[in-house]
């Protein structure tokens, strides 16, 4: 496999998971020499997979691992409890609200977060992903300057 195309298709995993998202892929890619514009439209793509999927599905994964164990309910309480603390922000300012919280590129924010809060909120699929879409973009022009600007930064030592 052409070594190009497989640090793509790891960005774009890496993208996709949980916490790390393009915080974590963005400076994968550009590490590996991809070039920066294809970095970001690679991470902002694949951290935008799971979206539809939270926003129509997370309610019923949540019922059904609620009843599969009492360990997983716990889980899953710690989970809405920390979505519900950033929803207030988020019910207050509306879109710009969940926008803002996808688009600020630090633990605890992001799409994952987003379409968890929006689901909870019940923000229908045509308002979220276009927010939480311009929200990723926004995260991921910030990553881009961030890591670009390290890297740029550590090449002159």
């Amino acid at each position: 496999m052409n070594e190009t195309l497989l640090h793509c298709l790891m960005t774009f995993g890496i993208s996709m998971v949980p916490v790390i998202e393009l915080r974590g892929a963005i400076p994968y890619g550009l590490a590996f020499g991809l070039p920066l514009p294809l970095v970001l439209i690679v991470s902002v793509l694949g951290n935008m997979v799971p979206v539809p999927f939270i926003a129509l599905f997370i309610r019923k994964i949540f019922a059904w691992m609620r009843k599969t164990s009492r360990r997983l309910d716990d889980i899953i309480t710690k989970l809405e409890e920390r979505a519900h603390k950033k929803a207030k922000t988020v019910q207050k300012y509306k879109l710009l609200g969940l926008y803002i919280l996808v688009a600020i590129p630090l633990p605890g924010t992001g799409a994952w977060t987003g379409s968890l809060v929006g689901a909870l909120l019940d923000i229908r699929l045509k308002h979220l992903l276009p927010t939480v879409f311009a929200g990723v973009l926004t995260a991921g022009i910030v990553m881009c300057l961030i890591s670009y600007g390290a890297s740029a930064l550590f090449s002159f030592v």
